[in-house]
């Protein structure tokens, strides 16, 4: 069952366009040349094709479905929730890009970015100002017996001294616990930030979820070296050459021990980034390495989506699960690999309210494919300037019924 893969989205957007460009009038889309499609009586009745001689694109597309296709994989998000206690919604305050949680001797633990006061955006002073709610941000974490009401317990990972690649801000963390040790990667930034600023990866470990952290010396991933920028400009659009998915930024990163190795999957933008018929052209990689702290080669399969945004995975069945959301012709579904690397949709899902999901780790991940997405955190705008931590939830929805219609 779960080998079987559903067409993908993007064969469905080329196939749309190619139809748009030949702009046939005819009743039938079968020629010469293209053989004529077997259809059992049970594919008939499923699909509610009302003439087999005339099979329209998206049919022939319904076709190549899974036979018994079911949907075991398809979820509905629902109920943001504000949290009680310190990561309540404050003020003036940033909290936001909540990791996942953890549970640790009876308590659940967090990290997040924080920061303090409005952002100016690039049209101020970049050296001093903030430009970004995730810019001059620290790491920082706090702990909930009941995942409602939460404490702050101060900074984890703060940022780096003058000079150093992540002198700026530290953020969108992410935490994996490996042989009774805990390891926090995140995005990093180098002052000055500015609009072609390429930001890094780094990587902190410790024995305890409440530190020391120990921070890695250098970045473990950095953009593609391979694009060209257009003249002197501030202008992250003007390119000469738009190099790798990821020449520009590698964000979001998050790291899962997987077959012996650990894998980093990540978040890349490219230079000269375009909006295409899916939005904005984001795509996610991955990089893997031996050892947890690395070093991290990338996989010479990236991008391994064509659409996406945070980055959202966990194990399942023997592969890696992603949520794949808000970019790219392929957003809002929940995609599985059964290598980590090659992903095909198993659901679309409506809508998805949550931003940089923290998910439960604590959840058993084998009792369902969508069991850890049952609870979890995110983040919401309060403003532009502010955002806080919430809590999501969501529910396998199996039928549809009618208000007044009783379930069996």
């Amino acid at each position: 069952m779960i080998k079987k893969s559903i067409v993908l989205s993007t064969i469905t957007c080329i196939l749309l366009i190619t139809a748009c460009k030949n702009n046939t009038n005819t009743a039938s889309v079968t020629t010469a040349e293209e053989p004529k499609q077997e259809i059992t009586p049970e594919q008939i009745d499923e699909l509610g094709i009302t003439n087999p001689d005339s099979l329209s694109a998206a049919t022939k597309r319904a076709l190549q479905w899974p036979k018994d296709l079911g949907n075991e994989w398809f979820i509905q998000f629902s109920n943001l929730k504000p949290l009680k206690g310190d990561l309540a919604y404050e003020e003036g305050v940033v909290r936001r890009d909540p990791s996942a949680i953890i549970k640790e001797d009876g308590k659940y633990y967090v990290w997040y970015s924080k920061s303090n006061g409005p952002s100016q955006g690039f049209g101020g002073d970049v050296e001093n100002e903030k430009v970004f709610p995730w810019d001059r941000c620290d790491i920082w974490y706090a702990t909930s017996e009941d995942g409602e009401t939460w404490k702050e317990e101060g900074i984890a990972v703060a940022r780096g001294e003058k000079g150093a690649y992540d002198d700026r801000s530290v953020f969108t963390v992410e935490i994996m616990k490996y042989q009774n040790k805990y390891y926090l990667c995140y995005q990093t930034v180098k002052s000055p930030y500015t609009v072609r600023v390429k930001n890094q990866v780094g990587l902190a470990w410790s024995d305890s979820p409440n530190g020391p952290w120990t921070k890695s010396e250098e970045p473990i991933l950095s953009p593609a070296d391979n694009g060209i920028w257009k003249g002197e400009e501030q202008d992250r659009f003007a390119v000469e050459k738009k190099g790798d998915f990821d020449s520009h930024k590698v964000h979001d990163p998050c790291i899962l021990p997987y077959k012996g190795k650990f894998y980093l999957y990540y978040k890349g933008e490219q230079m000269g980034e375009k909006i295409t018929f899916g939005g904005r052209q984001i795509r996610h990689g991955v990089a893997i390495a031996d050892n947890p702290i690395g070093p991290y080669v990338k996989s010479p399969y990236n991008p391994i989506s064509n659409s996406g945004h945070e980055i959202c995975v966990w194990p399942y069945n023997g592969g890696i699960a992603s949520l794949i959301t808000t970019d790219g012709p392929e957003k809002n579904t929940i995609q599985w690999a059964p290598d980590g690397i090659n992903f095909n949709i198993k659901s679309v899902i409506p809508g998805v309210p949550a931003h940089a999901i923290g998910l439960n780790r604590s959840a058993d991940t084998e009792k369902d494919p969508t069991e850890i997405l049952r609870w979890g955190l995110t983040h919401v705008y309060n403003s532009s300037d502010y955002q806080s931590i919430m809590s999501f939830t969501s529910a396998r929805k199996t039928t549809h019924r009618a208000k007044g219609v009783k379930s069996k």
